[in-house]
């Protein structure tokens, strides 16, 4: 089976791109929900949560999401250190759920492969490209955001152009060329793809 990931950064359209996906029946494992839900359900991440951010990291069982984001929010020290603690219980679960697929391909949507080093394990790495402005105008649109707030997110993430050069493929989503038909052309040459066994 063929692995592959669907990677860009916060407001590309890398989620429409594995929605879409799925919709055509492509098993999609995304590593940001299972990162919310590992954070919530995974006993030994939770415990090194409470040891390094402090007991008011968690209400009773339930990660305290608005107290934590405060915490590391323009802290990348911080940041760093959240992330270390939940990118390998979510590569270890992408990597156990990959596992149990028998599609022809499966497809991991995450937008930090390059920065967490779970690139590697993937056949084929796709990029989901869209300007900066458009990016910022998206994700202010979408999450209720301010710039500033958007631009301290993209700061976390590798340069866009450069995450772009490690993939493999990359769709257009400047809202210049249309993005379905790249998706239905993706979708045939992985199949293509897994059926030669590359």
């Amino acid at each position: 089976m063929l692995k592959v990931g669907i990677t860009g950064g916060i407001g590309s359209g890398k989620s429409v791109v594995a929605r879409t996906l799925q919709v055509l029946g492509v098993p999609v494992y995304f590593a940001d929900t299972a990162a919310k839900r590992l954070m919530e359900t995974d006993e030994a991440l939770k415990a090194a949560i409470r040891v390094h951010f402090g007991p008011a990291a968690y209400q009773g069982q339930q990660l305290n999401r608005t107290w934590l984001a405060a915490q590391v929010f323009g802290q990348p020290e911080k940041i760093a250190l959240l992330n270390s603690l939940v990118h390998p219980a979510v590569i270890a679960d992408g990597q156990q759920w990959m596992r149990q697929q028998t599609a022809p391909y499966a497809v991991k949507e995450a937008a930090l492969f390059f920065e967490s080093g779970s690139a590697g394990e993937m056949d084929l790495i796709v990029g989901v490209y869209a300007p900066q402005a458009l990016r910022i105008q998206r994700v202010m649109r979408r999450d209720g955001l301010s710039r500033q707030e958007v631009l301290s997110r993209m700061q976390q993430q590798l340069d866009e152009r450069m995450k772009m050069k490690l993939c493999d493929v990359v769709l257009q989503n400047d809202e210049q060329e249309m993005l379905l038909p790249q998706v239905l052309r993706l979708h045939q040459m992985l199949l293509q793809k897994a059926a030669e066994g590359l």
